[in-house]
Protein backbone atom coordinates (compact mmCIF):
# COMPACT_ATOMS: atom_id res chain seq x y z
CA UNK A 1 0.00 0.00 0.00
CA UNK A 2 1.33 3.48 -0.90
CA UNK A 3 0.56 5.93 1.90
CA UNK A 4 1.35 9.63 2.20
CA UNK A 5 1.30 11.67 5.41
CA UNK A 6 0.51 15.39 5.21
CA UNK A 7 1.68 17.64 8.04
CA UNK A 8 1.15 21.42 8.06
CA UNK A 9 2.43 21.83 11.62
CA UNK A 10 5.92 23.38 11.58
CA UNK A 11 6.90 21.93 14.95
CA UNK A 12 8.42 18.76 16.31
CA UNK A 13 6.40 17.19 19.11
CA UNK A 14 4.24 14.22 19.97
CA UNK A 15 2.07 14.60 16.87
CA UNK A 16 5.02 14.51 14.49
CA UNK A 17 6.74 11.75 16.45
CA UNK A 18 3.65 9.58 16.15
CA UNK A 19 3.48 10.07 12.37
CA UNK A 20 7.16 9.23 11.91
CA UNK A 21 7.18 6.21 14.20
CA UNK A 22 4.01 4.89 12.58
CA UNK A 23 5.63 5.29 9.16
CA UNK A 24 8.72 3.39 10.30
CA UNK A 25 6.55 0.57 11.60
CA UNK A 26 4.40 0.42 8.48
CA UNK A 27 7.45 0.39 6.23
CA UNK A 28 8.69 -2.69 8.05
CA UNK A 29 5.33 -4.29 7.24
CA UNK A 30 5.91 -3.71 3.53
CA UNK A 31 4.07 -0.43 2.94
CA UNK A 32 5.53 2.42 0.88
CA UNK A 33 5.43 5.70 2.86
CA UNK A 34 6.28 9.31 2.02
CA UNK A 35 5.60 12.74 3.54
CA UNK A 36 4.54 16.24 2.59
CA UNK A 37 5.50 18.67 5.35
CA UNK A 38 5.22 22.42 5.91
CA UNK A 39 8.31 24.32 4.70
CA UNK A 40 11.02 24.20 7.39
CA UNK A 41 8.85 21.88 9.51
CA UNK A 42 10.58 19.92 12.24
CA UNK A 43 9.46 16.64 10.72
CA UNK A 44 11.40 17.16 7.47
CA UNK A 45 14.92 16.43 8.73
CA UNK A 46 13.74 13.67 11.06
CA UNK A 47 11.85 11.83 8.33
CA UNK A 48 14.69 12.22 5.82
CA UNK A 49 17.17 10.87 8.34
CA UNK A 50 15.02 7.73 8.47
CA UNK A 51 15.21 7.40 4.70
CA UNK A 52 11.74 8.67 3.74
CA UNK A 53 10.97 10.81 0.72
CA UNK A 54 9.80 14.20 2.01
CA UNK A 55 8.31 17.09 0.03
CA UNK A 56 8.38 20.52 1.73
CA UNK A 57 5.26 22.53 0.90
CA UNK A 58 3.74 25.91 1.77
CA UNK A 59 0.36 24.99 3.28
CA UNK A 60 -0.64 28.53 4.22
CA UNK A 61 -4.06 29.70 3.01
CA UNK A 62 -2.71 32.34 0.61
CA UNK A 63 -0.86 29.55 -1.22
CA UNK A 64 -3.69 27.01 -1.22
CA UNK A 65 -4.32 26.92 -4.99
CA UNK A 66 -0.67 26.24 -5.78
CA UNK A 67 -0.46 23.70 -2.93
CA UNK A 68 -3.60 21.97 -4.23
CA UNK A 69 -2.04 21.29 -7.64
CA UNK A 70 1.35 20.40 -6.14
CA UNK A 71 -0.33 17.75 -4.00
CA UNK A 72 -2.25 16.38 -6.96
CA UNK A 73 1.04 15.97 -8.84
CA UNK A 74 2.72 14.24 -5.88
CA UNK A 75 -0.24 11.89 -5.42
CA UNK A 76 -0.18 11.05 -9.12
CA UNK A 77 3.60 10.57 -9.35
CA UNK A 78 3.62 8.20 -6.36
CA UNK A 79 0.36 6.47 -7.32
CA UNK A 80 -0.86 7.07 -3.76
CA UNK A 81 -3.44 4.63 -2.36
CA UNK A 82 -4.20 6.54 0.84
CA UNK A 83 -3.75 10.04 2.29
CA UNK A 84 -3.37 10.58 6.04
CA UNK A 85 -3.86 14.20 7.18
CA UNK A 86 -2.78 15.47 10.60
CA UNK A 87 -3.46 19.21 10.95
CA UNK A 88 -6.19 21.61 9.88
CA UNK A 89 -4.50 23.24 6.87
CA UNK A 90 -3.23 19.99 5.37
CA UNK A 91 -6.63 18.38 6.02
CA UNK A 92 -8.39 21.11 4.00
CA UNK A 93 -6.01 21.36 1.06
CA UNK A 94 -4.93 17.72 1.05
CA UNK A 95 -8.49 16.57 1.50
CA UNK A 96 -9.67 18.54 -1.52
CA UNK A 97 -6.74 17.33 -3.64
CA UNK A 98 -7.35 13.72 -2.66
CA UNK A 99 -11.11 14.00 -3.24
CA UNK A 100 -10.50 15.42 -6.73
CA UNK A 101 -8.48 12.29 -7.54
CA UNK A 102 -10.75 9.84 -5.69
CA UNK A 103 -7.96 8.88 -3.27
CA UNK A 104 -9.28 7.80 0.17
CA UNK A 105 -8.48 9.95 3.20
CA UNK A 106 -7.86 9.29 6.87
CA UNK A 107 -7.87 12.26 9.24
CA UNK A 108 -5.79 11.69 12.36
CA UNK A 109 -6.86 14.01 15.20
CA UNK A 110 -4.06 14.21 17.78
CA UNK A 111 -5.56 16.73 20.22
CA UNK A 112 -8.25 15.99 22.80
CA UNK A 113 -9.84 19.43 22.52
CA UNK A 114 -13.30 19.53 20.90
CA UNK A 115 -13.49 20.41 17.24
CA UNK A 116 -15.45 23.45 16.12
CA UNK A 117 -19.12 22.59 15.55
CA UNK A 118 -21.02 23.51 12.41
CA UNK A 119 -20.22 23.35 8.72
CA UNK A 120 -16.45 23.49 9.35
CA UNK A 121 -16.48 20.16 11.22
CA UNK A 122 -18.95 18.53 8.85
CA UNK A 123 -16.75 19.34 5.88
CA UNK A 124 -13.35 18.65 7.44
CA UNK A 125 -14.26 15.44 9.28
CA UNK A 126 -17.15 14.34 7.11
CA UNK A 127 -16.79 15.24 3.44
CA UNK A 128 -12.97 15.45 3.44
CA UNK A 129 -12.32 12.29 5.44
CA UNK A 130 -13.38 8.70 4.91
CA UNK A 131 -12.31 7.77 8.42
CA UNK A 132 -11.20 9.67 11.54
CA UNK A 133 -8.59 8.34 13.96
CA UNK A 134 -8.21 9.97 17.37
CA UNK A 135 -5.56 9.39 20.02
CA UNK A 136 -7.98 9.12 22.96
CA UNK A 137 -11.43 7.63 23.43
CA UNK A 138 -12.99 10.67 25.07
CA UNK A 139 -13.04 12.74 21.88
CA UNK A 140 -14.63 10.08 19.64
CA UNK A 141 -18.24 10.79 20.58
CA UNK A 142 -17.64 14.54 20.40
CA UNK A 143 -16.28 14.31 16.87
CA UNK A 144 -19.07 11.98 15.72
CA UNK A 145 -21.70 14.37 17.08
CA UNK A 146 -20.15 17.63 15.90
CA UNK A 147 -19.14 16.33 12.47
CA UNK A 148 -22.35 14.34 12.07
CA UNK A 149 -20.57 11.09 11.21
CA UNK A 150 -21.38 7.55 12.33
CA UNK A 151 -19.33 5.85 15.02
CA UNK A 152 -18.15 3.20 12.56
CA UNK A 153 -16.15 5.98 10.85
CA UNK A 154 -14.22 7.11 13.94
CA UNK A 155 -11.94 5.15 16.24
CA UNK A 156 -9.49 5.87 19.05
CA UNK A 157 -6.04 4.40 18.41
CA UNK A 158 -3.64 5.70 21.07
CA UNK A 159 0.01 6.16 20.24
CA UNK A 160 1.67 2.93 21.33
CA UNK A 161 4.82 2.79 23.39
CA UNK A 162 7.97 1.37 21.81
CA UNK A 163 9.23 -0.46 24.86
CA UNK A 164 12.35 -1.68 23.06
CA UNK A 165 13.60 1.92 22.90
CA UNK A 166 13.44 2.33 26.69
CA UNK A 167 16.86 1.37 27.98
CA UNK A 168 16.05 0.54 31.58
CA UNK A 169 19.29 -1.27 32.36
CA UNK A 170 21.84 1.51 31.97
CA UNK A 171 23.27 3.25 34.99
CA UNK A 172 21.92 6.73 35.63
CA UNK A 173 23.41 9.50 37.75
CA UNK A 174 20.36 11.73 37.51
CA UNK A 175 19.83 12.06 41.26
CA UNK A 176 23.49 12.87 41.82
CA UNK A 177 23.38 15.40 38.99
CA UNK A 178 20.52 17.38 40.53
CA UNK A 179 21.56 16.84 44.16
CA UNK A 180 18.84 14.47 45.38
CA UNK A 181 19.67 11.73 47.87
CA UNK A 182 18.95 8.09 47.14
CA UNK A 183 16.59 7.86 50.11
CA UNK A 184 14.56 10.96 49.11
CA UNK A 185 11.10 10.53 47.58
CA UNK A 186 11.40 12.16 44.15
CA UNK A 187 8.29 13.31 42.25
CA UNK A 188 8.72 14.34 38.64
CA UNK A 189 7.03 15.79 35.60
CA UNK A 190 8.37 15.08 32.10
CA UNK A 191 6.95 17.47 29.51
CA UNK A 192 7.55 20.35 27.14
CA UNK A 193 6.58 23.17 29.47
CA UNK A 194 3.47 25.00 28.27
CA UNK A 195 0.80 26.94 30.12
CA UNK A 196 -1.62 24.01 30.04
CA UNK A 197 0.78 21.32 31.32
CA UNK A 198 -0.02 22.09 34.95
CA UNK A 199 3.50 23.07 36.04
CA UNK A 200 2.11 25.89 38.16
CA UNK A 201 -0.09 23.48 40.14
CA UNK A 202 2.92 21.17 40.52
CA UNK A 203 4.96 23.98 42.07
CA UNK A 204 2.09 25.02 44.32
CA UNK A 205 1.80 21.42 45.57
CA UNK A 206 5.55 21.44 46.29
CA UNK A 207 5.06 24.64 48.26
CA UNK A 208 2.26 23.06 50.31
CA UNK A 209 4.55 20.15 51.24
CA UNK A 210 7.74 22.16 51.74
CA UNK A 211 8.03 20.94 55.34
CA UNK A 212 7.69 17.25 54.45
CA UNK A 213 11.09 15.70 55.11
CA UNK A 214 12.79 13.77 52.32
CA UNK A 215 10.46 14.97 49.55
CA UNK A 216 11.88 16.46 46.34
CA UNK A 217 10.37 17.58 43.04
CA UNK A 218 11.68 17.90 39.49
CA UNK A 219 10.35 19.20 36.15
CA UNK A 220 12.19 17.53 33.27
CA UNK A 221 11.94 19.11 29.83
CA UNK A 222 12.35 22.25 27.80
CA UNK A 223 9.81 24.80 26.67
CA UNK A 224 8.66 27.93 28.45
CA UNK A 225 10.63 27.28 31.62
CA UNK A 226 11.65 30.82 32.58
CA UNK A 227 8.33 31.77 34.19
CA UNK A 228 8.21 28.56 36.22
CA UNK A 229 11.79 28.90 37.41
CA UNK A 230 10.96 32.43 38.52
CA UNK A 231 7.85 31.16 40.29
CA UNK A 232 9.92 28.53 42.11
CA UNK A 233 12.35 31.23 43.20
CA UNK A 234 9.54 33.46 44.44
CA UNK A 235 8.17 30.55 46.49
CA UNK A 236 11.69 29.88 47.85
CA UNK A 237 11.62 26.32 46.50
CA UNK A 238 15.27 26.24 45.44
CA UNK A 239 16.09 23.32 47.76
CA UNK A 240 12.92 21.43 46.87
CA UNK A 241 12.34 21.71 43.10
CA UNK A 242 14.88 21.07 40.33
CA UNK A 243 14.79 22.01 36.63
CA UNK A 244 17.35 19.88 34.75
CA UNK A 245 16.05 21.13 31.38
CA UNK A 246 15.61 19.12 28.19
CA UNK A 247 17.15 15.65 28.21
CA UNK A 248 17.72 13.86 24.91
CA UNK A 249 16.97 10.60 26.68
CA UNK A 250 14.65 11.27 29.64
CA UNK A 251 14.08 7.58 30.39
CA UNK A 252 17.16 7.37 32.60
CA UNK A 253 15.80 10.23 34.67
CA UNK A 254 12.29 8.74 34.76
CA UNK A 255 13.77 5.54 36.20
CA UNK A 256 14.97 7.58 39.17
CA UNK A 257 11.51 8.93 40.01
CA UNK A 258 9.36 7.54 42.81
CA UNK A 259 6.17 9.03 41.36
CA UNK A 260 5.17 10.66 38.08
CA UNK A 261 2.91 13.70 37.70
CA UNK A 262 1.19 15.21 34.68
CA UNK A 263 -1.40 17.84 35.55
CA UNK A 264 -2.51 19.00 32.10
CA UNK A 265 -5.59 21.17 31.87
CA UNK A 266 -6.18 20.83 28.09
CA UNK A 267 -5.11 19.29 24.78
CA UNK A 268 -3.74 15.92 25.97
CA UNK A 269 -4.42 12.73 24.07
CA UNK A 270 -2.87 9.62 25.58
CA UNK A 271 0.41 11.11 26.76
CA UNK A 272 3.59 9.29 25.74
CA UNK A 273 5.26 10.45 28.95
CA UNK A 274 2.50 8.86 31.05
CA UNK A 275 2.78 5.61 29.07
CA UNK A 276 6.54 5.58 29.55
CA UNK A 277 6.18 6.25 33.26
CA UNK A 278 3.63 3.46 33.62
CA UNK A 279 5.85 1.05 31.67
CA UNK A 280 8.70 1.98 34.02
CA UNK A 281 6.39 1.08 36.94
CA UNK A 282 5.99 4.58 38.31
CA UNK A 283 2.75 5.33 40.20
CA UNK A 284 1.03 8.34 38.67
CA UNK A 285 -0.75 11.47 39.76
CA UNK A 286 -2.61 13.05 36.85
CA UNK A 287 -5.67 15.04 35.93
CA UNK A 288 -8.44 13.36 33.92
CA UNK A 289 -7.73 15.59 30.91
CA UNK A 290 -8.07 13.95 27.49
CA UNK A 291 -6.66 10.44 27.51
CA UNK A 292 -4.65 10.71 30.74
CA UNK A 293 -7.33 8.78 32.61
CA UNK A 294 -6.95 5.91 30.13
CA UNK A 295 -3.46 5.32 31.54
CA UNK A 296 -3.81 6.64 35.09
CA UNK A 297 -6.75 4.57 36.30
CA UNK A 298 -7.79 6.02 39.63
CA UNK A 299 -6.65 3.92 42.61
CA UNK A 300 -5.27 1.22 40.30
CA UNK A 301 -2.33 2.64 38.35
CA UNK A 302 -2.31 6.00 40.08
CA UNK A 303 -4.40 8.76 41.57
CA UNK A 304 -6.57 11.14 39.56
CA UNK A 305 -6.88 14.70 40.82
CA UNK A 306 -9.21 17.54 39.71
CA UNK A 307 -7.96 20.31 37.45
CA UNK A 308 -6.27 23.27 39.17
CA UNK A 309 -6.10 21.52 42.54
CA UNK A 310 -2.57 21.70 44.02
CA UNK A 311 -4.00 20.71 47.42
CA UNK A 312 -5.25 17.42 45.94
CA UNK A 313 -1.92 16.90 44.17
CA UNK A 314 -0.13 17.36 47.48
CA UNK A 315 -2.51 14.93 49.16
CA UNK A 316 -1.97 12.30 46.44
CA UNK A 317 1.83 12.64 46.55
CA UNK A 318 1.80 12.32 50.32
CA UNK A 319 -0.34 9.17 50.05
CA UNK A 320 2.18 7.55 47.70
CA UNK A 321 5.15 8.62 49.81
CA UNK A 322 3.69 7.25 53.04
CA UNK A 323 2.42 4.01 51.46
CA UNK A 324 5.32 2.42 49.56
CA UNK A 325 3.47 -0.88 49.11
CA UNK A 326 0.55 0.95 47.47
CA UNK A 327 2.93 2.89 45.21
CA UNK A 328 4.68 -0.33 44.19
CA UNK A 329 1.38 -2.08 43.44
CA UNK A 330 0.17 0.85 41.33
CA UNK A 331 3.45 0.82 39.43
CA UNK A 332 3.33 -2.88 38.60
CA UNK A 333 -0.35 -2.64 37.63
CA UNK A 334 0.49 0.30 35.37
CA UNK A 335 3.14 -1.66 33.47
CA UNK A 336 0.76 -4.58 32.97
CA UNK A 337 -1.92 -2.18 31.72
CA UNK A 338 0.44 -0.64 29.15
CA UNK A 339 1.60 -4.02 27.86
CA UNK A 340 -2.00 -5.16 27.43
CA UNK A 341 -3.43 -2.05 25.77
CA UNK A 342 -0.79 0.44 24.60
CA UNK A 343 2.02 -1.28 22.73
CA UNK A 344 3.45 0.03 19.49
CA UNK A 345 2.60 -3.21 17.65
CA UNK A 346 -1.01 -2.98 18.80
CA UNK A 347 -1.19 0.55 17.44
CA UNK A 348 0.23 -0.62 14.11
CA UNK A 349 -2.23 -3.53 13.95
CA UNK A 350 -5.17 -1.19 14.48
CA UNK A 351 -3.93 1.44 12.03
CA UNK A 352 -3.23 -1.16 9.37
CA UNK A 353 -6.74 -2.55 9.78
CA UNK A 354 -8.22 0.92 9.30
CA UNK A 355 -5.98 1.60 6.28
CA UNK A 356 -7.02 -1.61 4.55
CA UNK A 357 -10.69 -1.06 5.37
CA UNK A 358 -10.70 2.45 3.89
CA UNK A 359 -8.84 1.46 0.73
CA UNK A 360 -11.01 -1.61 0.13
CA UNK A 361 -14.18 0.45 0.64
CA UNK A 362 -12.96 2.97 -1.92
CA UNK A 363 -12.18 0.25 -4.45
CA UNK A 364 -15.58 -1.38 -3.92
CA UNK A 365 -17.28 2.01 -4.31
CA UNK A 366 -15.38 2.72 -7.54
CA UNK A 367 -16.23 -0.74 -8.92
CA UNK A 368 -19.94 -0.27 -8.30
Amino acid sequence: MKIIHLEASPGWGGQEMRSLNEAIGMRKRGHDICFVVMNNGGLIAKARSEGFKVYPLNFYKKNWIKAFFQLRRIFRDHEIDLVNTHSSLDAWIGGMAARSMKVPIIRTRHLSTPIRPGWNSRLLYGKLADYVVTTCQRIVEVICEQANISKDRCKSIPTGIRSETLDVQSHCSFRDDIGVKKEDFLVGMVCFMRSWKGVEDFLKAADLLRNEAGLKWTVIGGGHSKAYKEMAQELLLGDHVFFPGHLDNPFFAMMELDAFCLLSTAHEGVSQASLQAAFLEKPMVTTPTGGLCEVCIDQQTGILVPLFSPDKVAEAVLTLKKNPSLAKKMGSTGKKHVLEHFTFEKMLDQMETVYKKVVINEKNSAAS
